[in-house]
């Protein structure tokens, strides 16, 4: 093979020198073009840019992991707002301990109403972030995902908060007793004391008094009370 002159090994280096910063320019170019629809520029408002703000000034990422960065002490909050809802995420912020007595060891920053919503802001925001398929989604409470819970009167706040403890067909959380039938153990009106605050019901309730309004409270009474047992009317 005939070995290349020193001219034209000069003019291959040079060549392929200007076609690879091409390229690579090309590329560049072509990322930044793209980073305002990847990033949800659009969506990213005052509000989140104060959450971001509350989340490095308390050092949430001691914890917790967002876009692949920060502890795994805590559960990974990337797709939280997806995966939880507004409703349980300020529950949670506002008293980790009542969501989960003697279970929690998140701290209790005592962050005010508007704090909350910035968070609350900021993990929206977060969410919607192209990140080309990461997190992937996790095996634990895939159940809950793949249910058959399916009813049409199944309120948002039921899946966003109640199933975080409670099952129904099979599908939800442990931590308090299934759901199924429970339209047939207690009327309309006992559901409704229960849900405004559990502890007035039953003194030794390990429930919290959930954060819900009157149309929430209302919604799930009606949910809960058409639970009923097979055959049941």
């Amino acid at each position: 093979m005939p070995m290349l002159s020193k001219s034209a090994a000069k003019a291959f280096f040079l060549g392929g020198t200007a076609l690879t910063a091409s390229v690579f320019l090309g590329l560049t170019w072509d990322t930044f073009q793209q980073l305002p629809a990847r990033t949800n520029a659009a969506a990213l408002s005052e509000s989140a840019i104060r959450g971001k703000h509350l989340w490095e000034d308390n050092n949430c990422m001691g914890c917790h992991t967002l876009f692949g960065e920060g502890a795994y002490y805590a559960p990974e909050l990337t797709k939280v707002y997806e995966r939880r809802g507004p409703v349980f995420i300020r529950a949670q912020i506002k008293d980790p301990e009542k969501m989960y007595p003697g279970e929690r060891k998140m701290t209790n920053y005592h962050f005010t109403d508007a704090q909350i919503d910035d968070l609350i802001a900021f993990f929206e925001w977060a969410g919607k972030v192209d990140l080309n398929g990461f997190p992937a989604k996790p095996t634990l409470g895939a159940a809950a995902q793949a249910a058959p819970l399916v009813a049409a009167n199944r309120p948002a706040v039921f899946s966003q908060l109640c199933v975080t403890c409670h099952s129904l067909q099979g599908a939800g959380g442990t931590v308090g007793p299934a759901l199924d039938g429970v339209g047939s153990k207690f009327d309309a009106a006992y559901l409704e004391r229960w849900l405004k605050d559990p502890v007035a019901v039953k003194a030794d309730s390990k429930m919290p008094k959930l954060p819900l309004d009157e149309t929430q409270v209302t919604e799930l009474v009606a949910f809960l009370s058409s639970q009923k047992k097979e055959g049941a009317q």
